[in-house]
């Protein structure tokens, strides 16, 4: 881990705009992740969160806003320049190449950084072995089951060597034995290869337990943000995930 003053930011979003016609899906958002943190992004379905990423990930240009990555702005870059930057991500329904090996699937995202293939595939292999799937690597994707699709999506994402990693619901669909391998090895990715997460999820056990700070969204607005614990007992976090008249009887 990296000591509190030694951390510098790596991302900083500064009041976020984006607006779909007269839609408003995220509004004057603010948020910073610093060096080795994990960062939680939570909210109710529709609140944004997706979008979020889709604007840092380059999917996107923000409507308003300033986007700023190792001191560099960066909004409206294209997906592949923020790649090349060193900001990776997961997708919250898997995309794997269906008629691509494991390998092959994660030699693409190596050749983000590779200059030829053979180091493309050293690297793929180094990667698969580290999310535990290296006995699996010659397997055609088509014929994962949930939980190695979901490693094999962070694992085409750890190849492309990102310094910031965008994980959209990595756990989701997961049981509890299979959500706890994936948070040690969350932990993993920060602690031993050094790496940045922001994570969007919905398990809440698992948010509260991987994350120093959390961002809650809540229709496209920021309501809280702070640690875990302060997180927890934020009025408004309560309201927005259990409605006023649950909130009236704590």
């Amino acid at each position: 881990m990296i000591a509190d003053k030694e951390r510098r930011t790596v991302l900083e979003a500064r009041n976020i705009v984006k607006q779909f016609g007269g839609l408003t899906a995220v509004n004057n958002v603010s948020m910073h992740v610093n060096e080795g943190e994990i960062v939680g992004l939570i909210g109710a379905n529709g609140a944004g969160k997706t979008t979020l990423f889709n604007m840092i990930a380059g999917v996107f240009p923000p409507t308003s806003g300033r986007i700023s990555f190792m001191g560099q702005e960066i909004q409206g870059l294209p997906c592949h320049k923020m790649c090349r930057l060193g900001i990776g991500r997961t997708y919250q329904i898997v995309k794997p190449f269906v008629n691509l090996s494991v390998l092959d699937n994660t030699v693409v995202g190596a050749l983000n950084q590779c200059k030829d293939v053979k180091s493309a595939r050293e690297k793929a292999r180094k990667t698969l072995d580290f999310v535990g799937l290296g006995h699996r690597m010659d397997v055609s994707s088509r014929n994962l089951n949930l939980p190695e699709l979901k490693r094999l999506e962070l694992a085409r994402a750890l190849a492309t060597e990102p310094k910031l990693l965008l994980l959209d619901e990595v756990m989701a669909g997961l049981n509890p034995t299979d959500s706890g391998r994936v948070i040690e090895l969350v932990r993993r990715i920060r602690d031993e290869r050094g790496i940045t997460i922001i994570v969007i999820e919905h398990v809440m056990k698992a948010i509260m337990t991987l994350s120093n700070r959390i961002y809650v969204l809540n229709q496209g607005s920021l309501v809280a943000d702070g640690t875990p614990e302060e997180v927890s007992k934020n009025p408004e976090v309560i309201k927005s995930y259990f409605g006023e008249k649950r909130y009236a009887k704590n």
